[in-house]
């Protein structure tokens, strides 16, 4: 089908009735998408046949920029010291302006499904200034069969053109940039930034406004699935392995970011991958390199390489934050049906650069609460523009920005579902060892993929444990196949001294963090968290 055979007449649409569009391209397909993106100039195809584009000033999520409208509606359930408020006329005003803005302008509307469970899904529809970021959403979530799009009616629209400038005097934002939500309208008003993971992160965040009231727990978290259908969730903050540990051969992949936990098991919210891509190898991560290396991809800020543009995914020069976008379908073990039962673990990462955690530990279903709600990482030098040294990283529910209610709404949720399933629950470290980063060793990944197969494999049900004295919760005595000594942190420190000096100090850290969720929780969580014995 040629390209102008998809162009489409005025879209009746009450959300966004935009009066004298220019061309309306709708549900176009991926081939398509790219042809049109590379002759309207929005990018380049890379040697590898992947298209590849740069997003200018904004290379990740623009955080202050992001509003709620605060509304009778929402006034008393979103957790404001979290998400800045947008009053109700300054919408308004922004509402309009996308409007007129829309005027004779191209637009590429895709209609979507958020959600692989049919009884909680999602019917958004998406309308877009560039042609690459209707491929890219295209790619993150799901595309109706087509009976379910000649049924389609959109319950949630996301309009996003990059060209536009907010006006912070008319429309009450911060900058020119602006993520304006409006959960009573069930819209998103997105402009002045090309960076596409906006797109998917506004449906995340509706998402986890609207679910919680069903009973549906929806989470930051990849998930896989074991031949025999044993599913586990792995939550975990940038750089603590979620990726990789959920790209598992021998492990079917259910998705890699976000996912619901219904009453009826879990569930993809998308039906692609959104993966970093910096120092990306074929060695350490075969499945993710291959899938972002072929026709079709979306590569997001990666450098290219001499006349035959070949990707250079060490380059960071335009940032650390480089990405690739595509398909599951790109990823040979993924799941087919993006569901799956009640999860056996659920897994908590954290790469603890300060070298206190041990590898793993079973966590209580009060202590799982403790360590969601904290949500603890550590940066190191170099992972992100800022970052000098070891930097603790605090982010509630592991995703912070995109949680319109209070934390403890998720917290308590995840709480029962942990209880009432039997759920095994496990804090794993693939942090630092043997000392601080800088002094100590990366954890070896091969003890940490042995530790993560016997939990997820139910070997540590039946292994001794210890109570660790400082956070309370159950470690491994001895493991097959994995040095003894690195399952006691203090042991693997040269100063004894040092390391509970380390330990104090991250204690600290904890305790300070968790004062906001004290009076939210009760004292079985409170009494979670780490302390010295006086």
């Amino acid at each position: 089908m040629s390209v102008s055979a998809m162009k489409e007449d005025l879209l009746e649409d009450e959300t966004f009735p935009v009066s004298h569009p220019g061309s309306q391209f709708r549900n176009t397909p991926r081939s398509e998408l790219i042809e049109l993106a590379v002759s309207r100039g929005e990018g380049r195809i890379a040697s590898t046949g992947a298209f590849a584009t740069e997003t200018g000033q904004h290379t990740g999520r623009s955080a202050s920029d992001k509003f709620t409208v605060r509304n009778d509606e929402t006034d008393a359930t979103v957790w404001w010291d979290n998400n800045k408020s947008m009053a109700p006329h300054h919408f308004d005003a922004l509402y309009e302006d996308f409007l007129s803005h829309a005027e004779n302008k191209d637009l590429f509307i895709q209609d979507l499904h958020a959600g692989a469970d049919t009884e909680h899904r999602l019917q958004t529809r998406i309308y877009c200034e560039l042609a690459w970021h209707a491929l890219f959403i295209q790619h993150l979530l799901i595309e109706p069969s087509e009976a379910d799009r000649a049924a389609f009616q959109p319950e949630f629209t996301v309009v996003n053109l990059p060209s536009f400038r907010a006006d912070p005097e008319r429309h009450g934002t911060s900058s020119q940039t602006v993520i304006a939500c409006n959960f009573e309208r069930r819209l998103v008003l997105i402009g002045g930034t090309l960076y596409a993971g906006e797109i998917k992160k506004s449906v995340f965040t509706y998402l986890n406004y609207i679910l919680p009231a069903k009973g549906v727990m929806p989470m930051h978290c990849s998930a896989n699935v074991s031949p025999g259908g044993d599913s586990a969730v792995f939550f975990g903050l940038s750089g603590t392995g979620k990726t990789t540990l959920s790209a598992d051969s021998s492990r079917i992949l259910l998705g890699d970011d976000e996912h619901g936990w219904s009453e009826r098991g879990i569930y993809n919210f998308e039906g692609g991958c959104y993966a970093k891509t910096i120092r990306l190898s074929a060695e350490a991560e075969p499945e993710i390199y291959a899938a972002v290396n072929r026709p079709g991809a979306v590569l997001e800020n990666v450098v290219l390489v001499g006349d035959m543009l070949e990707p250079d995914f060490a380059d960071g020069k335009l940032t650390e934050n480089t990405r690739g976008a595509y398909p599951l379908e790109f990823i040979e073990n993924a799941s087919t049906t993006g569901t799956a039962g009640h999860p056996k673990n659920v897994i908590m990462l954290t790469a603890d650069a300060f070298g206190v955690m041990p590898p793993i530990a079973r966590l209580t279903p009060s202590q799982a609460m403790y360590h969601f709600l904290s949500g603890y990482t550590a940066k190191v030098a170099g992972t992100e523009k800022g970052v000098d040294g070891v930097q603790a990283t605090f982010s509630t529910c592991f995703g912070a920005p995109f949680m319109p209610r209070h934390p403890s709404v998720y917290g308590n949720l995840l709480r029962k579902l942990i209880a009432e399933h039997d759920v095994d629950c496990w804090l794993v470290n693939t942090g630092w060892t043997g000392g601080t980063y800088g002094v100590g060793n990366r954890m070896p990944i091969r003890a940490t993929r042995t530790l993560l197969n016997a939990a997820l494999s139910g070997a540590l049900r039946d292994t001794a444990m210890r109570q660790d004295p400082i956070f309370g919760f159950e470690v491994p005595e001895a493991v097959a196949d994995v040095q003894t000594q690195i399952l006691d942190p203090r042991s693997t420190w040269a100063d004894a001294d040092a390391y509970d000096a380390q330990a104090h100090e991250l204690v600290r850290m904890f305790t300070a963090n968790f004062k906001i969720f004290e009076e939210h929780v009760d004292e079985e969580v409170r009494s979670a968290a780490p302390h010295f014995a006086s």
